[in-house]
């Protein structure tokens, strides 16, 4: 059961972050056409500011939250904890899982809300005549949250064994 569900994290996690690979490998072309097209045709590609704000940043940033904190390299502080051994280090382990998906779980209520009025609005912007809408971006936030709330507890929760991947 505990390697099904290790396989299930990898698997998800790292299907977040190669998706957001892919994102920053898109944003890169995307880019890119937009400086040729604007220096040889004066004719820039419509909206890349807003698609690479509202779409790109948006899945680089925040897709690879699960990723990261499944390998433990979010920011940490670690003064005392290399001091605590045995039970009590496993203790504070815990406790520093729970606390922090309890702050992602709060993060993925708000964002879902804010991704939801978003949604109802069915938000857009206007570039260069060219209507963007902007409310998709929106919910990469909640699930981004919410999948990085669940590796937490679950790295958090369940004993380690041998090595992490």
């Amino acid at each position: 059961m505990r390697e099904s569900l290790d396989r299930l994290v990898v698997r998800i996690s790292d299907g977040l972050a190669l998706l957001a690979a892919v994102g920053v490998v898109a944003m890169l072309v995307h880019i890119t056409a937009y400086v040729i097209t604007r220096q040889f045709t004066h004719s820039p590609v419509p909206a890349t500011v807003e698609i690479v704000s509202y779409y790109y940043m948006i899945l680089i940033a925040f897709l690879p939250l699960a990723w990261a904190e499944r390998r433990g390299e979010m920011i940490s502080i670690e003064i005392f904890a290399p001091l605590m051994k045995g039970r009590v280090g496993r203790i504070n382990e815990i406790f520093v899982a729970l606390v922090t998906s309890g702050v992602y779980a709060v993060l993925t209520y708000t964002t879902w809300l804010v991704a939801m009025r978003e949604f109802s609005a069915r938000s857009f912007v206007i570039s260069l005549s060219v209507v963007i809408p902007v409310w998709p971006g929106y919910f990469v936030l909640p699930v981004g949250f919410c999948l990085a709330a669940l590796v937490t507890l679950y790295r958090g929760l369940m004993p380690k064994q041998g090595p992490a991947t």
